[in-house]
């Protein structure tokens, strides 16, 4: 029994029922990660020694009889974005190579509190700004399919982590398609939940949608017991919500052949790729048989570009223009990128925008009357050379700014709705392919019971399921992954126990 390719769910089953122990799993990860992360680069720093100590105390509890937590015992990746109490959180940023958080953001302490062990942090892009986990303290992340691909942004190290088997359960954060996006390129699931499902202490502007935390598994299932461990009231966060969990956790049934499904290859503003677009509309035909409804549903949201610029100038503001004021060059291209956009917005900009949002909304609330789902395509192209920042072209459409690219994710960000990245086969370069199913706000629980339907009918064909690497090509060592931290550091910082910025992705 090879542990670390269990799933999350199966893993604390065998732990609550005594056939396993914590430590033997703690160790089993630990051991994978050691023998394949040189490959693919995901995961930064580790918190071996104290997570081994934490897997003991988990192990003494089970033999004890203890009530035990719904995700106790099971080792987790935590995004560089994400404060972990006493393990180094650079996100990404040679300013903060020395930054030991003195607290656990809100969903890590969460995730502790239900007995999931930190086992090591995930790589990220600097600031988390970006599609391409790449930075100049830890390197890049490959795709576990092939590392001289990148594995998205910004949760990319979680993304290829869990793919590679590595961790049973990561966390990730989204504000313009950071959980679905690498999901979609490494093949496995990243939920984007309804803003307040899971609480952000963290978030700059705390009245904000944009920007919130979710989790990520190889499967929906394991996604949902991560959800359902994450959730829960904060008061230091305005927008979290009381969640019945039971509409989480476990999850209910749904009848496939029931759903109506809406789908749009574009939102009728994002540019689409020609190989995508044709993989797309051969998903939906192989979708068609199997539920009552798949037809294309007239989402035009021509205006979503300009106010996703706003809006996310806006966070990047609350989040950096001090940074910006004192240490300038501690910032990367990619944010002063966005700090270069919100210098021309003025205060009627910004009304239009929250407007704009608003229309968008109400349209996309109207789409999921109708339907129970509306699908798209989560990227709008194969993942690209880790090596090119972003993707300045799309086909022969370029790109007018380093996150153009995403429309497809930040068009339902602006709508606030849930939303699953869920692996569906492989494009025609034999990369993993992603569905962004997205369903009616505040109803994450039935989003991922549709999308658990979905998963288990596509896991019977071959052409469907979920796309699994190759590990048997991930036993040689990257060097190139890490060699962009070689450069002379721009900014040093000493040390700090106070924690970081808080970040935007």
């Amino acid at each position: 029994m090879n542990l670390p390719e269990l799933s999350a769910l199966e893993l604390r089953r065998l732990i609550g029922s005594k056939k396993i122990s914590p430590v033997e799993l703690m160790d089993a990860c630990i051991a994978r990660i050691e023998k394949y992360n040189p490959a693919i680069n995901a995961i930064t720093a580790t918190d071996f020694e104290r997570a081994r100590v934490t897997a003991k105390q988990a192990e003494a509890a089970v033999m004890r009889g203890d009530k035990l937590g719904l995700l106790h015992g099971l080792p987790l990746g935590v995004k560089d974005l994400q404060d972990t109490k006493d393990l180094l959180t650079t996100y990404g940023n040679i300013g903060l190579r020395g930054n030991i958080p003195a607290q656990d953001n809100s969903l890590v302490a969460r995730l502790r509190a239900a007995g999931a062990i930190v086992t090591a942090k995930t790589n990220v892009p600097d600031m988390g700004a970006g599609a391409n986990s790449r930075n100049a303290v830890w390197g890049a992340t490959g795709n576990p399919f092939n590392p001289s691909l990148n594995a998205g942004g910004s949760s990319g190290g979680s993304a290829a982590a869990l793919a590679t088997d590595l961790l049973p359960i990561c966390t990730g954060s989204d504000t313009g398609g950071s959980l679905r996006i690498p999901a979609a390129m490494c093949g496995v699931v990243g939920m984007r939940p309804s803003p307040g499902t899971v609480p952000n202490d963290g978030r700059a502007l705390g009245w904000s949608v944009i920007s919130v935390l979710g989790p990520m598994g190889r499967t929906v299932t394991d996604t949902a017991f991560l959800m359902g461990g994450s959730i829960g009231r904060d008061p230091m966060d305005p927008l979290a919500y009381p969640v019945d969990g039971s509409t989480i956790w476990p999850m209910r049934h749904v009848d496939l052949s029931n759903l109506r499904i809406g789908y749009t290859e574009d939102f009728g503003v994002c540019i689409v790729g020609d190989e995508y677009r044709r993989v797309f509309r051969q998903r939906m035909q192989e979708i068609a048989p199997m539920v009552d409804c798949c037809e294309p549903v007239d989402l035009n949201f021509a205006e979503a570009d300009r106010a996703f610029d706003i809006l996310r100038a806006e966070n990047f503001v609350a989040a950096f223009a001090e940074t910006w004021r004192k240490n300038p060059e501690m910032l990367g291209p990619n944010i002063r990128a966005n700090m270069d956009i919100a210098a021309a917005i003025t205060l009627a900009d910004r009304a239009w925008a929250h407007l704009e949002q608003s229309r968008i909304m109400r349209a996309f609330a109207a789409a999921t009357e109708k339907y129970d789902l509306i699908l798209s395509p989560v990227v709008p192209l194969t993942p690209f050379p880790w090596t090119e920042l972003y993707a300045a072209k799309v086909d022969k459409h370029e790109m007018k700014n380093y996150y153009h690219w995403l429309g497809l994710t930040y068009v339902v960000t602006l709508a606030t709705n849930p939303t699953i990245a869920l692996p569906c086969g492989k494009d025609e370069h034999g990369m993993p392919f992603g569905l962004q199913v997205s369903g009616r706000l505040y109803e994450d629980g039935k989003l991922m019971a549709a999308a658990h339907a979905l998963e288990q009918a596509f896991s019977a064909d071959p052409q469907l399921c979920r796309a699994k690497p190759d590990m048997s090509a991930l036993t040689m060592a990257r060097p190139e992954l890490k060699s962009i931290v070689t450069h002379p550091p721009i900014y040093d910082a000493p040390p700090s126990k106070t924690g970081a910025p808080p970040g935007v992705v």
